[in-house]
């Protein structure tokens, strides 16, 4: 055993002298050569995007809805998930975002009339989750919002009932000892007895946005509880190096499969993490992310690429560059961690530049295509990381990957009736398979990217809200109702938990409304699901100064826990620091929280500097330890 950990070592040291000296050279030898896109150029592929939409959508719509999947070569459909319309439902808000009020509303009021949910059908509850749940919420969202400009008049909200029904036929799946989710649950009869126990990370910790939303959206909070559980029972069986592995055993909490990565199986952990705390503002999250994140930087980043280690050791395992590992820049541009993910992504790009397209597996110790990995099933996330690359930096270079990832879709994987899987990278050789996700994130990024260097006239960039993408694509706002949960507004009229509130008589038209509390509870009856920030003698909280103006959270540098000994060096202490955005126009308080421009929120890498005024908020240390494959 000590002489397989030493072969290991000594493997890894000659690994990481190789990279060093090959990778540089593959990057810098496949750069962007061509000339760069103009603003009218931007236009042309902005509407050649939007043709490519709906040669896929009206494929499916003429010849496989309902079935859930558009075999887009024979021009049939199948059923690959649950039989209930699949595509479509993934594609209501890219049809929103488009503008398309008319496929939109009689796609939602389709589903409200027809699906349901009530069928023996044994399904995944991370795709199930992510495509079905989310594109009923998101499109809900939607559909019942004036500000959204995409309202129908007749909608009584079908798809939060039906989001809701089926949210519940999941609960079953959660009955575990650890609190992390079986893989799959039968809609009608709940979890099989021969189910197996075994569940990747990202199945079970990609969960709580859209069971949170939901929990926001009907006042019920068993949905986002048992979601948050499940983050807690992954991460209190976490390494000592604060890595996860890609598989967990849900009934025993071992892992099956201790390599840690940021790809396949795991992923959407980390995303979901920042992703829960931007939109739901609960610190917890936030504080996994920054131990989880700067484990995963120390550990997996061999700059610019990410490899696979031992989750208690360390050492490297897989050298392999996998396509779901893309979507990391993206998620940087989130945290603010801007400078690697520019250099990952031309990293990853490099490989599109190769192929045409990214291969599931991509050696890194050989630089070829890992055997067995040599498709490209449609996948959107080095596209998605692009799309934020380029709205954080608008340097024009990520149009001219745009224009590649265009030209390589349509001369490699067009076919009559949709967009095919390619199975080979290297000899692009066409599948009979399309992908709901293609619809749902793959042309929405595309077509964000390009429109957001013309004019940005959509509902994410110049909406009446802020929008968080969940992994599969779907828009999920922050609006008072769901990222205030806890709070009850400035105005009257905000959001508290129904029969909440009860407002005294007063004289002061600005007296903040007393609530009826039940003292053995809070006012929402989780309370460890959020923070109480501000709780005090049974007043509901005010906005905060940070929520009414638009701040930015700032991430200063790394901290190491204490009451753990880790093999790194200990790192000075750190806090979120409240930045000021000088764009933000204030309102008066009367008028809400909302501007007219808000930047989105981001978390950044650096510290507050001295000519920024904010307010300092210390994360306090846990007094406990506690500790899908992902296909799109």
């Amino acid at each position: 055993m000590i002489l397989m950990e030493s072969n290991k070592l000594r493997w890894g040291l000659c690994y990481a002298i190789f990279i060093s000296l090959t990778l540089s050279s593959l990057v810098r030898d496949l750069g962007v050569s061509a000339e760069g896109v103009n603003p009218h150029e931007a236009k042309q592929l902005r509407d050649e995007v939007r043709e490519m939409f709906y040669h896929a959508f009206d494929g499916y719509m003429n010849n496989a809805f309902p079935l859930d999947e558009l075999k887009p070569l024979s021009c049939q459909g199948e059923d690959t998930l649950g039989g209930y319309a699949l595509t479509l439902i993934d594609s209501l808000d890219t049809l929103a975002l488009l503008g398309d009020r008319e496929s939109f509303t009689s796609s939602v009021q389709w589903i409200g009339k027809n699906l349901q949910f009530n069928i023996n059908k044994t399904v995944s509850v991370f795709e199930t989750t992510i495509r079905v749940l989310g594109g009923l919420l998101s499109a809900h969202l939607i559909a019942s919002d004036c500000a959204t400009g995409m309202r129908i008049p007749s909608y009584d909200n079908e798809l939060l009932v039906l989001a809701e029904d089926l949210a519940r036929r999941m609960l079953p799946a959660f009955d575990t000892p650890t609190g992390i989710p079986y893989g799959s649950v039968n809609l009608m009869y709940g979890v099989d007895e021969h189910e197996s126990k075994i569940t990747s990370t990202a199945g079970g910790g990609t969960l709580t946005l859209e069971f949170g939303v939901l929990s926001r959206l009907t006042n019920d909070p068993v949905f986002e509880q048992v979601a948050k559980n499940a983050v807690r029972g992954l991460w209190a069986r976490r390494s000592t190096l604060d890595l996860v592995g890609a598989h967990i055993n849900v009934f025993t909490g071992e892992w099956t499969q201790k390599d840690a990565g940021i790809g396949t199986s795991i992923d959407s952990f980390y995303e979901y993490l920042l992703k829960a705390y931007i939109l739901f503002g609960d610190e917890e999250y936030l504080y996994i992310f920054q131990e989880a994140y700067g484990s995963a930087m120390h550990h997996l980043h061999k700059d610019p690429w990410y490899v696979e280690v031992n989750m208690d050791s360390g050492a490297i395992v897989w050298p392999v560059f996998n396509s779901l590992q893309a979507f990391w820049p993206g998620l940087q541009v989130l945290a603010g961690d801007v400078d690697p993910a520019i250099r990952t992504h031309t990293a990853f790009f490099s490989v599109w530049k190769r192929y045409g397209f990214t291969p599931e597996g991509f050696n890194l110790a050989t630089l070829s295509v890992q055997y067995g990995q040599k498709s490209y099933p449609l996948r959107p996330e080095l596209i998605e990381s692009t799309y934020w690359l380029y709205k954080a930096t608008r340097d024009p270079r990520y149009l001219d990957a745009g224009r590649d990832f265009v030209a390589s879709l349509q001369y490699g994987a067009k076919c009559p009736c949709g967009y095919c899987h390619i199975t080979d990278v290297e000899l692009h050789k066409q599948e009979d398979h399309m992908e709901s996700f293609f619809l749902a994130e793959t042309v929405k990024y595309l077509w964000l990217l390009f429109d957001l260097a013309v004019d940005s006239d959509n509902l994410v960039d110049n909406g009446p809200y802020k929008y968080i993408f969940s992994t599969e694509g779907h828009l999920l706002p922050l609006t008072p109702q769901i990222s205030l949960a806890r709070e009850h507004c400035s105005y009257f009229g905000g959001y508290c938990p129904r029969n909440a509130t009860k407002f005294e008589q007063s004289n002061d038209d600005h007296q903040v409304p007393e609530i009826e509390l039940d003292h053995h509870s809070n006012i929402y009856p989780y309370h460890e699901s959020f923070p109480v920030t501000g709780l005090i003698k049974g007043l509901c909280p005010r906005l905060s100064h940070a929520q009414k103006y638009g701040l930015s959270y700032v991430l200063p540098e790394k901290t190491e826990r204490e009451d753990v000994k880790r093999p790194k060096p200990v790192i000075t202490s750190r806090s979120i620091v409240l930045v000021s955005d000088q764009t933000v126009e204030k309102r008066p308080q009367e008028e809400g929280f909302t501007s007219e421009s808000e930047p989105i929120m981001s978390i950044s890498g650096g510290g507050s500097s001295s000519d920024q005024t904010g307010q300092e908020l210390t994360l306090l240390e846990s007094e406990t330890d506690d500790k899908r494959v992902y296909s799109s």
